[in-house]
């Protein structure tokens, strides 16, 4: 309780000296790695967090392209680059700060964080596809509201919860 009221106040104060800023990736990129110390602070496993790193940069990822659909940018390699990209500049800074590759850190024979960005990732993008499908079937509208957030984000939560009970 008393982390959370120090997390809670912190919070409150830091938003007093917040300035606008435009989300790039390194400013994502510290804010993922302050993301996970303090989810370790909290008690967190890794493997939770690292499922919503995994889900934030297919996220990054997606929108990255999008803007360079509305923007007409296109080159060669340009959707590999782009997610080669994000995860440089996301998953290399972790371990370099050891917050990655740690040996006694692991499940399943990976570490813990790494696996959680993997999955996390993997079913994000699994379900923004699956909600691009549905809509389709729709006739291009969504079966209810806030369809296209529920659907990656509730099972990132689903699966957040599997590996709190199981890490437990």
């Amino acid at each position: 309780m008393r982390k959370i009221l120090s997390i809670s106040f912190l919070s409150v104060i830091l938003t007093f000296f917040a300035v606008p800023t435009y989300a790039v990736c390194p400013v994502c990129t510290v804010a993922v790695g302050a993301g996970v110390g303090l989810s370790r602070w909290l008690g967190i496993d890794d493997t939770i967090a690292g499922i919503w790193i995994g889900g934030l940069t297919i996220s990054l990822i997606m929108w990255t392209i999008n803007w360079f659909n509305k923007k007409k940018i296109h080159f060669t390699g340009r959707n590999p680059l782009t997610v080669l990209g994000y995860i440089v500049l996301i998953v290399v800074p972790l371990y370099y700060i050891d917050m990655i590759g740690l040996p006694h850190n692991t499940l399943l024979g990976l570490d813990k964080l790494l696996l959680g960005i993997i999955l996390g990732g993997v079913l994000f993008l699994m379900n923004a596809l699956a909600y691009n499908y549905l809509k389709r079937r729709n006739n291009g509208h969504a079966y209810f509201p806030f369809q296209k957030v529920v659907m990656p984000v509730g099972s990132l939560a689903i699966l957040s919860m599997i590996f709190y009970f199981v890490t437990k």
